[in-house]
């Protein structure tokens, strides 16, 4: 019951954060939710002194609230399914050379060059952690998130091929972070001398191809069964046990749960909706699964900004923190550069859209929970504070400043244009 009693807190605050962010912030949904939650926490630590019982609830209940588990095995299969239903296969296949660049070529980059550079940078800070471990904390900082920047880049007019490659991007770049964040956590517990490259290839094919097979099975059977019948509630339910059964069977099995959620929604949301759905069945599931997106969404970047309350500080963390913050944005500036230059001559790419890539890499909810998967005893808490430092500015500063960017430069190809 107590459980039950802390979602029923997070629900209230979630739908009065939302209410107050729309009728007086008007901050993008899931942006304002965040600030408010931190404010919120910031407020409880200020008058901790006054309301000692209130402040040590909150801690309570918070630290009660396995964060890692509710995303990584709750919540992102809901949240991915529902990005990819509305994402179009045609779409995809014609962005597909720059998504698949992106989300494979620029995740590794990106998780090499953050590793090499965090590891120098905590040998200068006296701080001795293993290269493994800074390996890992690149992984799990590398994934972007389309949550909060897909609607303000919709509001700026970018071409809808720049948006699909940024949605494309960062919903297949998600499940690729999470299988390469699994690799090097397995080689980091057996040790590089008991695993060879053979090994790590085959826990990779593995892990992705067995998520892609999963999720193809999925929405076959998927679509299959919706075409046998006619009934929108039962159809909706349909859909809500692919992801829920899908994603068990895929942890079940060891292989991508994301990468499957993300096979399967595309499936359902091309093949399925064209030949297994009425145009009434096609309405109640686009609202269905856009109601839970907005949901979990909402609670997702409040339990982000509550997180606050839990996650130790140390004065050396924000510095590591805050320097960490250049480092990421360099390795996105690489990890985009390199496929994007070697990848130009055969793949348009709208004009000025470099720095909206770049800097529409937003990092979210899933680069904190794999950090709060990292063993303490290896500089866990550490990389949960810097990780967390790194989110709210990409967060805040990114999401809130990515808009004005995108009209930016929308309007400096249109006056070439004319």
């Amino acid at each position: 019951m107590q459980l039950y009693h802390y979602f029923t807190i997070i629900i209230i605050l979630a739908a009065a954060f939302g209410y107050f962010n729309k009728r007086f912030m008007k901050l993008p949904r899931t942006i304002g939710v965040m600030i408010i939650a931190l404010l919120t926490s910031l407020v409880i630590v200020l008058a901790a002194s006054y309301f000692p019982d209130l402040f040590i609830q909150t801690k309570n209940m918070i630290l009660s609230i396995d964060f890692y588990t509710i995303l990584m095995e709750v919540m992102l299969s809901f949240l991915l399914f529902a990005g990819s239903i509305h994402i179009k296969l045609n779409d995809i296949k014609s962005e597909r050379a720059p998504i698949i660049a992106f989300s494979t070529i620029g995740v590794l980059i990106s998780t090499a060059i953050v590793g090499v550079l965090m590891y120098w940078l905590l040998q200068a800070f006296g701080l001795h952690v293993p290269f493994i471990s800074c390996l890992l904390f690149g992984a799990l900082i590398s994934p972007t998130d389309p949550i909060a920047v897909l609607g303000i880049l919709k509001s700026a007019n970018i071409p809808k091929s720049l948006e699909t490659k940024i949605s494309g991007e960062s919903l297949f770049n998600d499940g690729v972070a999470v299988v390469i964040f699994v690799a090097i956590f397995e080689i980091s517990q057996v040790g590089f001398a008991n695993m060879g490259f053979f090994d790590i290839a085959i826990l990779f094919l593995k892990e992705a191809g067995g998520g892609i097979l999963l999720g193809t099975l999925l929405g076959s059977l998927g679509t299959y069964v919706l075409k046998t019948i006619d009934d929108y509630s039962v159809e909706v339910m349909i859909t809500l046990a692919m992801v829920m059964g899908g994603y068990w069977l895929a942890s079940w099995l060891h292989i991508s749960g994301p990468l499957a959620m993300v096979v399967a929604g595309i499936f359902i949301g091309n093949r399925g909706r064209a030949v297994g759905m009425s145009s009434i069945t096609e309405e109640y599931i686009d609202k269905f699964w856009e109601i839970i997106d907005e949901i979990l969404n909402a609670v997702l970047f409040l339990l982000i900004g509550l997180e606050l309350l839990v996650i130790n500080f140390e004065n050396i963390y924000i510095l590591i923190g805050i320097i960490a913050i250049f480092i990421v944005l360099l390795a996105r500036f690489i990890s985009v550069g390199i496929p994007f230059l070697l990848l130009k001559k055969r793949v348009k790419f709208e004009e000025n859209s470099f720095p909206i890539l770049v800097w529409g890499g937003l990092r979210g909810g899933i680069s904190v929970a794999l950090a709060l998967a990292l063993p303490r005893e290896t500089s866990g808490d550490m990389f949960v504070a810097i990780t967390y430092i790194i989110v709210l500015f990409s967060i805040i500063v990114q999401g809130l400043t990515i808009g004005n960017l995108a009209k930016r430069m929308t309007r400096k190809s249109a006056k070439k244009a004319q």
